[in-house]
């Protein structure tokens, strides 16, 4: 029975962040870990309602009123089991997801909502730290192979997943290190990259082995997987970034795409190269794109040393609260989101569009010139509008295009397994997660976009559910089961 009276107690309370001055100053996680009080304090806000809407808010369908009233009597184990049952990597969303549970929380009706994504990430803390996260691996062998090409969080999820069904599994991943975006897209002061080489650890001790440095397509081919492996889950992402081609200055020095520049930072700051040849460092850094990424390049910029940064939106200031009559609850609400970054720093300018990058005469980037633009949608189709008159220029010696992605990247893998991509970039599946290529499935950002943490954990899991049902192999997948992803469309 949880505390009935517990949100009238206790008001919304996240832990304090570490302050500016010094968190600028390192690449160490903004949020220092929180007090065991503080949490079951906000674990006890949670009403477990009747219809527990939060449930639907996640894609994963995590099981939050149980797991916060474990919390709340100080049953961490318990809690650590609870959460684990629908999320292989709780710590990873606890730091990352946007928390649309929290969106949907009853409480957020008349109230502020239950700190949902704190207390989640507590337990999975909670968890490493007192030994709960240990290995399960399969107690019996399938004698099938799996291969699973993008070490992201959906790939990792669906390898984990068939490895504890007893399906041997290799990850193949091009670049040096496992974690796709979770490795070099995402800045280490969101998620430090011992917590993700701790959930690794595990992996590898239930059997799944990971192959770095493998561009499958070119080093091992379509032919190569179907010899070797019964079974294939394509999960690469989809990293091929909206650029700005048609905007005038487009080719100058000093605009780049935003992983262009998150890159080799995280690379920095992981000791494997000296310096990145893109340096926010005493610069003028204009961001365009207001979203996650926006944010990550701006909190890189502030740590590089960068002399300002503008952070530019093409769409106007949102509420700072839910408008309730074009976003009602428990829908997702269009809000201003303000980051850790944004208090580090910066400029923030909305309804804005770029209409040239300014040359200097030598072929850099002095300027970007910008005018005032009204967003509307009209039967679906989105109108920008600009505003006469309202042209001006924000210097700049550095650009970096955080504006969105395109889809999965054109690769040969593709090609050779005879998969085309839609109109949106990615690649179709039935309702089994299998593409038109027989026993070539597919999950997560490749399948559904650019998209949430959590929703790429859930399309994992329910590819690897399909995968095991055609392989054949006898028994259940282990718990955590099936999530309620579903196919696009399905």
């Amino acid at each position: 029975m949880p505390d009935p009276n517990g949100f009238l107690r206790y008001e919304r309370q996240l832990p304090k962040r570490r302050p500016v001055p010094v968190r600028i100053q390192d690449w160490r996680e903004v949020y220092p870990p929180a007090g065991e009080e503080l949490i079951r304090d906000q674990a006890t806000r949670c009403m477990d309602c009747g219809i527990p809407f939060c449930h639907e808010g996640c894609p994963l369908g995590n099981r939050i009123p149980d797991w916060n009233d474990l919390v709340r009597t100080g049953a961490w184990e318990s809690a650590a089991e609870s959460l684990h049952a629908t999320n292989n990597f709780p710590e990873f969303t606890g730091r990352l997801c946007p928390a649309p549970c929290e969106a949907a929380c009853v409480l957020g009706i008349a109230d502020d909502p239950v700190t949902i994504k704190q207390v989640e990430v507590e337990i999975a803390n909670h968890a490493f730290d007192l030994g709960y996260v240990r290995p399960q691996p399969a107690p019996v062998s399938t004698g099938k192979k799996v291969a699973v090409v993008g070490s992201g969080p959906a790939g990792l999820a669906a390898a984990q997943q068939l490895a504890r069904a007893g399906h041997a599994v290799t990850v193949y991943e091009r670049d040096d290190r496992i974690g796709g975006l979770l490795r070099y897209g995402i800045p280490d002061f969101k998620i430090e990259k011992s917590v993700v080489d701790a959930r690794l650890a595990q992996m590898e001790a239930e059997g799944v082995v990971f192959e770095t440095g493998v561009e499958v397509g070119v080093d091992v081919t379509a032919d190569d997987l179907r010899d070797r492996f019964d079974a294939v889950l394509l999960a690469a992402g989809a990293l091929a970034g909206r650029d700005a081609s048609d905007t005038p200055g487009r080719d100058l020095d000093g605009v780049h795409l935003a992983m262009e520049h998150l890159v080799p930072a995280n690379r920095v700051v992981a000791g494997l190269q000296d310096g990145t040849p893109i340096d926010a460092a005493g610069k003028h850094v204009v961001i365009i794109g207001g979203g996650d990424t926006g944010a990550d390049c701006l909190g890189v910029a502030h740590r590089q040393g960068a002399a300002n940064v503008i952070q530019l939106d093409q769409y106007p200031l949102p509420p700072s609260s839910r408008a309730a009559e074009q976003h009602p609850w428990p829908t997702w609400p269009v809000i201003l989101r303000n980051y850790p970054a944004h208090e580090e720093g910066g400029e923030r300018v909305f309804g804005v569009a770029v209409q040239e990058f300014v040359d200097n005469g030598q072929g850099q980037v002095k300027a970007v010139r910008i005018a005032d633009v009204t967003v509307e949608r009209v039967n679906g189709v989105r109108t920008v509008t600009l505003t006469p008159g309202s042209e001006r220029d924000l210097p700049a010696d550095l650009v970096l295009l955080a504006i969105g992605f395109e889809g999965t990247e054109k690769q040969p893998l593709l090609d050779q397994f005879g998969i085309e991509r839609n109109r949106r970039g990615v690649l179709d599946a039935d309702n089994t997660w299998q593409t038109s290529a027989p026993g070539v499935f597919v999950a997560g950002d490749m399948h559904r976009g650019a998209s949430l943490i959590v929703w790429a954990i859930a399309e994992g899991r329910s590819a690897a559910a399909a995968i095991h049902d055609y392989l054949g192999a006898a028994g259940e997948l282990p718990a955590p089961v099936q999530s309620s992803a579903q196919p696009i469309g399905v």
